[in-house]
């Protein structure tokens, strides 16, 4: 399994990195892993080490084989956004398909670190869920399906000067059990197969 995607897949906001919710989505599977995440990086805002998605991508490995590929985010767009955005995504998501024609691929979409939700990430969200299904892509909003709402909002999201508005470790816990939940209901052939992993897992 490949998860890509920001701050959150990198961890930030949990105690330690592999308190995350994609070290913990990959336990709970029984699946091995690869975590690539970068604080700050979107499909058009570069990262805290200077890369998009689309340079990220650019850098993966070419011989890895990977079952399911999740592409998580991004918040990190809503300044930049609409201006060459979707394109950006498609150049991104052309790539990635190419490195890895054999993986199921999964788009976790933007999840609020803000409430309420900005309107530029509202329409982020909106665009990727379009994007995904016209390539038949499973999309996973955690907007639609308030994974993040005003009564828990404290109990996921850690406001002070550690976490920075990014989810706690209880935060991360959480979001993972949403995404193991929602890989399942995806159907993700993959993803089923990992409930029982086989011999190499």
């Amino acid at each position: 399994m490949l998860v890509f995607g920001d701050s959150w897949t990198f961890g930030l906001g949990a105690l330690t990195r592999a308190l995350g919710y994609a070290p913990r989505t990959a336990a709970t599977l029984g699946a091995h892993a690869v975590i690539d995440g970068e604080p700050g990086s979107g499909y058009l805002r570069e990262g805290w080490e200077g890369g998009t998605y689309g340079e990220r991508i650019a850098a993966l490995p070419t011989d890895a084989a990977f079952d399911v590929v999740i592409v998580q985010g991004s918040i990190n767009d809503r300044r930049r956004y609409p201006e060459g955005y979707d394109a950006a995504v498609t150049a991104a998501w052309d790539a990635l398909s190419a490195t890895y024609p054999d993986a199921a691929f999964v788009v976790l979409g933007p999840a609020p670190h803000v409430l309420p939700v900005d309107e530029a990430v509202v329409a982020i969200d909106r665009d990727l869920a379009a994007l995904a299904t016209a390539r038949g892509w499973g999309y996973i909003s955690p907007l639609s399906e308030e994974w993040i709402t005003e009564e828990n909002y404290l109990s996921v999201i850690d406001i002070g000067p550690v976490g920075l508005r990014h989810p706690s470790t209880d935060g991360h816990a959480y979001l993972a059990e949403r995404l193991v939940d929602a890989l399942r209901a995806l159907a993700v052939p993959a993803v089923a197969a990992a409930e029982t992993p086989a011999p190499g897992w």
